[in-house]
Order: structure tokens, then sequence, then C-alpha cells
């Protein structure tokens, strides 16, 4: 009725029949990613329209892959991607808890519970959580043991393809991110991981990957006559094209006499050697370009006993730059219109040498100064090759997160059971009607512990039992503290202190992962009215949008 009321040309639904679809779409997005969850989680397989297989585990691919036409299933997808952009794990989690949330809330919602008072409730919830997090459960690095990091690392490969190999993978990756360890201005130490290159060579196995000392670059030098190894390297970084230069489409030059002629084709290729000259003379002996270089600027550049690289990724040559304290030049034109090369925008490298490493020829630009470092991975095929990058980047990203805030949480359903005993008690506290909302979020964050005991195939209800009485005694109990960092042994059947085991992660990762799945749940939750409008009618033919 309210359609025709308001003249609305579409659908309408409001209420509790939105809610309840949001629901199931949300339900239905978290259904395909919790078998995959945990160290014995299961893989998909993913096709698309054009035949190209993706095999996975990883919550973010399998999300981005998938053509998700639902609004609020839509939300649940871009929570997994900011998940692994701020992160770089954990996406899975935070899936599955903002699913169960928003069931649970409407659940409420059904028991005749305003949305508002759930929604004040769980962000009530969701601030003591972070807050007993950074005052009680997390542990800082300095207090463990110097292997800790290893174990951080091995972690994060545990639910991976990886996790055969995490030993020898786990010391690639410390020794990776070791090597890019940087001081800002403020005197706070970075490890930009963009500062690693990941190559994939195919063949062998995966323990023959190896870390190669410097920035490995997937090219060969431009011609066989350039030295293969350039020690003191000046690199210049160019992004435009060194070829002859031709006139723009459309221009016209009419010729009257023969010499003229000869005389502008002979102009054509001294442009060319003058820009090349300007370059040689700066002091540059090596040329990254991401364009080409045609024949006879190699010939130039062989002459001189330069080493000229073309068709480099624009990306590798920026944090080439970066790391040499060189520029990137888009042209030679300077302020006043002329042509010039400032020796300032040339990188200085210690080598740059071209290696066979695998099957292919590689340039590996090396530096002291330890800014550049590079993974090459080999294995069977291109789908395994894939996975065991997406593999190597979470990991590196979770032992940088840990190494910046410098603080660690147990893994295996610790944080999350400790949390949901700890909400339970304050739950009971309160007069009103948040208790509800604020108990039921404590139940939902057991959906982690529950859903690790249920891929890997034990009694979900048995172990999370016992894992709540081991937390529960640890908040009563002060002779009990160390229960506190009691968590899932998937492998054994049993609870055990994983702070000990080694099963860590960073807290930085937890706290964004229940502050997201908050959020998202809330933003869900607060839609009560769902328009969808009719797609208008195209009018005036083949005048439409003209104004005829």
């Amino acid at each position: 009725m309210s359609n025709k009321v308001l003249m609305i040309d579409g659908d309408r639904i409001s209420g509790n029949e939105v809610r309840a679809q949001n629901v199931l779409a949300v339900t239905a997005i978290a259904n395909i990613v919790k078998t995959s969850f945990g160290p014995i989680g299961l893989d998909k397989m993913l096709i698309d329209n054009i035949g190209s297989i993706v095999v996975t585990n990883d919550g973010a691919t399998i999300l981005q892959k998938i053509d998700i036409e639902h609004p609020a299933a839509k939300i649940l997808v871009q929570l997994s991607e900011l998940q692994d952009q701020e992160v770089g794990d954990g996406t899975t989690t935070v899936v599955i808890l903002a699913a169960e949330l928003l069931k649970r809330a409407n659940e409420l919602v059904a028991r005749k519970v305003h949305p508002t008072v759930i929604i004040s409730g769980f962000r009530l919830a969701c601030t003591e959580a972070i807050k007993y997090i950074n005052e009680t459960l997390a542990v800082k690095v300095e207090t463990l043991p110097k292997d800790f990091i290893i174990n951080i690392a091995k972690t994060s490969m545990s639910s991976k393809t990886i996790n055969d190999d995490s030993d020898f993978f786990s010391k690639i990756v410390i020794e990776a991110i070791s090597r890019v360890k940087t001081i800002d201005y403020k005197g706070d130490v970075k490890y930009p991981i963009n500062a690693i290159n990941i190559l994939k060579a195919h063949g062998k196995s995966a323990k023959e990957s190896i870390l190669v000392e410097g920035y490995a670059l997937n090219c060969t030098v431009a011609s066989e006559g350039m030295p293969k190894r350039i020690q003191g390297a000046k690199i210049a970084f160019l992004d435009f094209n060194l070829a002859k230069t031709k006139m723009k489409l459309g221009q016209k030059v009419v010729v009257t006499n023969v010499n003229d002629l000869e005389a502008i084709r002979d102009r054509e290729n001294d442009i060319v050697k003058e820009r090349i000259s300007l370059i040689i003379k700066s002091g540059a002996n090596v040329v990254l370009t991401t364009k080409g270089i045609d024949d006879l600027c190699l010939k130039y550049f062989v002459e001189a006993g330069c080493m000229a690289v073309r068709r480099c990724k624009k990306e590798d040559l920026k944090r080439i730059a970066k790391a040499c304290g060189g520029t990137v030049l888009i042209t030679l034109a300077n302020l006043e219109g002329e042509e010039s090369f400032d020796t300032t925008a040339l990188g200085v490298a210690d080598e740059v040498v071209q290696e066979r490493l695998a099957d292919d020829e590689l340039i590996i630009v090396k530096n002291s100064n330890k800014k550049l470092a590079s993974i090459i991975l080999r294995g069977a095929n291109e789908l395994m090759l894939d996975e065991m990058e997406r593999s190597i980047h979470d990991s590196l990203c979770i032992v940088k997160r840990t190494l910046e805030s410098g603080t660690v949480v147990p893994g295996g359903g610790a944080v999350e059971s400790a949390l949901s005993i700890y909400l339970d008690n304050i739950a009971a506290t309160m007069g009103s009607r948040k208790q509800l909302a604020i108990s039921e979020f404590a139940e939902s964050l057991l959906v982690v512990p529950k859903q690790l005991a249920v891929n890997a195939a034990l009694d979900a209800s048995d172990l999370v039992s016992k894992l709540k009485a081991y937390h529960h005694a640890a908040q009563t109990d002060p002779s009990k503290k160390s229960y506190a960092y009691s968590g899932l042994d998937l492998f054994n059947n049993k609870v055990r202190n994983n702070l000990e085991a080694g099963v860590l992660e960073p807290a930085i990762a937890k706290i964004k992962c229940i502050k997201f799945a908050t959020e998202s749940a809330i933003t869900i939750l607060r839609i009560d009215d769902k328009i969808t409008l009719n797609p208008r009618e195209q009018q005036g033919g083949d005048h439409e949008g003209h104004g005829h």
C-alpha cells in the first residue's frame, strides 16, 4: 500500500522482513568461508567465466572472486578486504564473527528488543573487549623468548598450503623482513613489505624456494652486447620510451627539397643521440625503463658500456628508486623548455647483475643498506605458486604488524573464550536491556573456537566447554592466572597453554578483527528499509540524453 501512496516505482521491503533477508545473505557468505577456517580448514576451488581456476583457503581471495549481488553480503566482502589491507590475515575470522553477531542480533529483535538497544550494547561490549585485550591478554614481545617471531610466522602459515614446510618458510619470511627494516624521521621502526619482491618460478619443490639479497626483476638486459654485471652502479629510472622521435599523428611537413628530407631524418636521429648522451654524461651506467628501447638507442648504450633494461614494472621501478635514493623521471624536459638530466635523479647501488636463478635470467639490484629483498618461490604448478604467494604475503604482513606494535596474544580461540567469560560477567552487572545484547555478543565470540573444532572433526561442545572452564578459573582464581592463555590444540584434541606452545598472533590483528566485525554487524542491523527502484525505460530513441 505504501508504494502506491508514495508513488515509488519499485519494490519496498521494511521491518523484520528486510532484516531476515540481510541475515540470510550474510549467513550464506559466512557458510562459504567457514569450512576453510583454521589450521585444518579445507580449500575452495573457484572457476571464473573464462575457465581460469583459483584454489585457496584465504577468506579475502574467496570472497573477491565470487560475484555477489546482495548489498548486505557486499558489506561483508568489503569487510574482508579491509581486514586484508589493515592486518593482512584474519579475513575468515572477521566474516564468521560479523555473521554470528548479526544472526544473534536478529534473534534479539525477534524477542522485541529494539535494534538501537542492541547497537549500543554491541558498542559497549566491543569497547570493553578491546580494553581487556590490551590490559590483560596482550603480552609484550620483550618478555618472550627470542624465537617468538618465528612462532608468529608459523602460526600465520598453519592454515595455509605451506604449513608442512612452515619451519623453512618462516625463516625466509623473518630474514626478508629484517632486511627491509627502516627507521623513519620520527625514530619509529618500520618494515615496508613493498620492498620485498615475490617472484614465482615453475619447477622443483617448494623447499627449493630461495631468498635473494637484493631486488630481483623478472627482466634481462636489452642487448647481448651489454655488460651483465656492473659494480658501483648509478641507476637512471625512466618512465618514457627511448626510441627514434616520430611526429605526432595528423601533423604534416611539406618538403620541396630532397636534401631537407634527409636533414629531417638526421635531426630525428640526433634528438635520440642527444637524449642518450645526456643520460650517459650524468654518470649513469644502468638504465631501467618501463617502456621500450629501440635498436638505435641500444647501439649507443652498448658503445658506452651501459646496462639497459626495458619493460620493467612501474611498481618495481618505484621501489628500487626509493631504496637507492633515485627518482623516476617521466620526461627529460626542464622548466626552461630544454632537455637536461639532473644527476640527483640517479640511484646508487653496490651492484646490478644478471644472474640465472631457477630456469630464468633475472636482474638483481644489490645494495649494502639492506633495504631490498626478494623471495623466489618454486612449485609444481601455477595454482600452487599463487597460493604460496598469498600465504607468504599474509605471513609478512603479520610479522610486520607484530614487530611494529610490540604486543602478541595467544591463538587457538584463547582470546575469544577469555572475552566471552569476561563479557558475560559484565552483562550480569548491567541493569538494563543492554545486558541481553552484551550476553549475545559474548556468546557470538565462541563461534571461533567452535568452528576451529568442527573443522578439525572434533567434538566442539566438549572442547569449548573445557576451554570456558579454564578461562573461568583464570578470571576467578588468582593462583590460576596462567590459564588465561589456554587455547585449543586441534591435533591432540585437548586444551593447552598456547603462549608456551608458541601459537601466537599480533594483538592488533584481534583488536581490528573485533572492531571491524562489530561495525559491520551494526551497519547491517541499522537497515530497516530497502527500496529497489525499477530501471527507467529509455525514451527518445537515438536522441536519448541530448535533450531533443
